[in-house]
């Protein structure tokens, strides 16, 4: 079993191939709906050169707080997963960065900065055309999902997965534990390495290849309650990197305004259907989440 690819703007009706993925796993790949290559490629290099930088760099970058939700984390200072060891990787964590950017010190540079701000709204720009295929399908109008994902909680978010001796490397450690993502959906970016893996309905882990020119796309913890549980926030993880060869990738998650309810739509809720989630705000979900990820040393 793969995960479907779907040509967004070539496809007949882009929204029912959604409806079908998202309900099957809630996964899928979309090729060709508007992301600029030319500088995913330059956000792939501006990465490479960060995570292999000077270590005073990324110390000036440090991520501070989860409340914050920005800057560098190194080796084993996230756990994805708490019932397994701490995860394999270093991360550049960049929240709402057109409009309430750090200052130019928290950056590598400005020109990394000037960067990210253009790739970070390029991609949110793209995923306006996911979201409104979404809410027609789901029977709202058209502008339900993107009036609420202005930006204040989505991140953008470098990941470096480094090369591992094979013996170095705890039982059951990963290179990013087990877990579901915490909002509304996430576009990931691989690099050609690999080791992103999901959890299909027969509780199997199955890998998902990287796929020139596509981009892996996936329903998040608020998007399934809003669907009351038809569209499913599936467990993924990524191995550990044991073959010789690191991996990077990026990550873009559209995550709603904290003060939006979510709450089960009425077209997803049925005698047959009882809702399934009591109403909550995105931002309390959200929050509740990132805390327990980073635990005490970044809750404030």
């Amino acid at each position: 079993m793969s995960l479907p690819v779907i040509p967004f703007y070539q496809h007949t009706d882009p929204g029912l191939a959604i409806h079908h993925a998202l309900s099957e796993l809630g996964f899928m790949q979309v090729s060709d709906f508007g992301i600029d290559k030319a500088l995913l490629s330059q956000v792939y290099s501006a990465s490479r050169e960060f995570f292999c930088g000077a270590s005073e760099v990324k110390r000036r970058c440090r991520y501070r707080s989860a409340q914050e939700n920005f800057g560098y984390q190194g080796i084993a200072e996230e756990n994805l997963d708490p019932d397994s060891p701490a995860d394999l990787k270093e991360t550049f964590t960049m929240r709402n960065i057109l409009h309430a950017c750090p200052a130019e010190v928290r950056w590598p540079s400005l020109q990394f900065k000037q960067l990210m701000q253009q790739f970070y709204a390029n991609v949110l720009d793209a995923s306006t055309n996911l979201q409104k295929a979404m809410a027609v399908q789901l029977g709202v109008e058209e502008t339900f999902f993107t009036r609420v994902n202005s930006g204040e909680n989505i991140s953008l978010r470098l990941l470096y997965y480094p090369a591992q001796q094979a013996e170095q490397v705890a039982p059951s450690q990963l290179g990013a534990g087990a877990h579901t993502d915490y909002g509304f959906m996430t576009l990931l970016f691989q690099d050609n390495v690999g080791g992103l893996q999901v959890l299909n309905k027969q509780n199997n882990w199955m890998d998902v290849p990287p796929l020139t020119d596509t981009v892996v796309v996936n329903s998040g913890d608020l998007l399934e309650r809003w669907t009351n549980g038809l569209y499913r926030s599936t467990l993924h993880r990524v191995k550990p990197q044991t073959s010789g060869r690191d991996r990077l990738s990026i990550a873009m998650f559209i995550d709603p305004d904290s003060q939006t309810s979510v709450v089960p739509l009425p077209s997803c809720v049925s005698n047959q259907r009882p809702a399934q989630f009591s109403a909550t705000t995105a931002g309390e979900h959200i929050q509740s989440k990132l805390n327990a990820t980073h635990k005490s040393r970044f809750t404030q």
